[in-house]
């Protein structure tokens, strides 16, 4: 736990710091060299925290990982709009003639579209001259709402008495048993005894990279690793999904035969974060009722059935917004109910999420470059082909998960004779005993 909270207060501060240095980056290595700062911070709050959740939780834990990525989503319809009112649109450089630029800048906007390069040689945009924008102001504050992230990571820290420095007369905010939800108040007292026990050597040397090392990896069948690798493909063909379509749905809508205006177009990548807010906030008091497994079913059929439908109505503007709105509801709780699922399938040892999240974040980042490409290529009708390809491989890949899932061994005896009580007491709660 303190490696951990270490490290998401060293990225979160990290973040803060990358945000507030963007704006004074005038050479674009610089700035190519922050944004892969904070693509890693990020990346390491994104692992440890679905992590963290999962081993504290266990069982529990699909109702906290809904929580946590409505809270993803949230920031992702959010930002855009505190930094809406910062954007210019106009050219940002005053120089002689720069009436004139501004009024090509919809020409410009409309060239740079995939499918229509164009010829932009003949419009006039000044290059040198005073600079005039107001964009930093929206990073700078982006900088500061983040900024209460790592205090209050710090302050956990020091009430869990984990800070070298300050060890000294505060009181942790929650004993071990404490953090498990369901434990009964008689089981206190043998909980509580339970945790002051000396750790034994094994469960001493677990840590953050405890999953990677080779030793627990000795005498698991295939079916332990066919789990984790069809697991991360599903969400490398969700969340890669995700990434594509809010990226170029506006390319699509603007291209014939749709033609939607430039502006209402623009609403379409909002619309689809809305939705995904709103479905992972609805899924928080679902995923209570129902199973992480059905929740991944009728997220990848919903997904499969949205983009069978955008493809038979794909002259229909107002179809296109209803798909992406439901596109959005079915994408919202896949990552989440994932995790829960495949962790549920492997007890609980937080080493499938590591390797959910790394599928996740390739598939976004992969093929959204393939997709871009085929689109430059082929047109933009192969957008919804594209989707529709990539739901059919999610499905196909949720299926041989649910059958590998048939052939895992069930966990041992001495598990299922456990009380509920007991069950729902993570294996690692003796690490917040100091």
């Amino acid at each position: 736990l303190a490696q951990s909270l270490l490290a998401l207060f060293a990225s979160s501060l990290a973040i803060s710091l990358v945000f507030a240095i963007i704006p004074l980056c005038h050479n674009v290595v610089l700035l190519a060299v922050v944004m892969a700062v904070a693509g890693l911070a990020m990346g390491c709050i994104d692992t440890i925290s679905n992590m963290q959740l999962v081993k504290i939780y266990q069982k529990d834990s699909a109702i906290f990982l809904q929580a946590l990525h409505f809270f993803v989503g949230f920031g992702a319809l959010l930002s855009p709009l505190i930094a809406d009112p910062f954007l210019s649109d106009t050219n940002c450089i005053l120089a002689n003639g720069t009436a004139n630029a501004s009024s090509n800048l919809p020409h410009i906007r409309k060239s740079l579209l995939p499918h229509h390069p164009g010829n932009l040689s003949h419009y006039d945009l000044p290059m040198k001259g005073l600079v005039v924008t107001r964009v930093s102001y929206a990073f700078w504050i982006m900088a500061l709402i983040n900024l209460p992230v790592p205090i209050a990571v710090f302050f956990l820290l020091y009430k869990e008495r984990m800070v070298p420095c300050f060890n000294g007369s505060s009181h942790p905010l929650l004993s071990a048993d404490e953090l498990a939800l369901e434990t009964r108040p008689g089981d206190k007292d043998e909980l509580s005894t339970a945790a002051q026990r000396p750790h034994t050597a094994a469960a001493g040397h677990e840590d953050l990279f405890s999953c990677c090392q080779s030793k627990n990896f000795r005498g698991a069948s295939f079916t332990y690793f066919a789990v984790h690798i069809t697991g991360a493909l599903v969400l490398f063909m969700t969340d890669g999904i995700v990434g594509e379509y809010s990226g170029f749905v506006y390319s699509y809508a603007v291209e014939e035969p749709l033609a939607v205006v430039h502006k209402v177009a623009g609403y379409l990548p909002s619309l689809f974060w809305g939705f995904i807010t709103l479905g992972r906030l609805i899924s928080i008091p679902v995923s209570y009722r129902m199973k992480p497994a059905t929740m991944v079913f009728i997220n990848v059929v919903g997904v499969l059935i949205t983009f069978l439908l955008l493809l038979i109505f794909s002259s229909s503007v107002v179809f296109l917004f209803v798909g992406t709105a439901s596109l959005g509801l079915f994408l919202s709780s896949t990552f989440p109910s994932m995790l829960a699922y495949t962790e549920d399938i492997l007890q609980y040892r937080g080493c499938a999420t590591t390797v959910l999240v790394t599928g996740a974040g390739i598939g976004e980042m992969v093929l959204q470059l393939l997709v871009g490409s085929i689109i430059h290529d082929r047109g933009s009708y192969s957008f919804l082909v594209c989707g529709m390809i990539f739901g059919c491989l999610a499905f196909t890949f949720y299926a041989l998960l649910v059958f590998f899932h048939r052939m895992y061994p069930k966990p041992s005896a001495e598990l299922d004779e456990a009380s509920p009580a007991k069950a729902a007491v993570p294996e690692d709660t003796g690490q917040y005993q100091r």
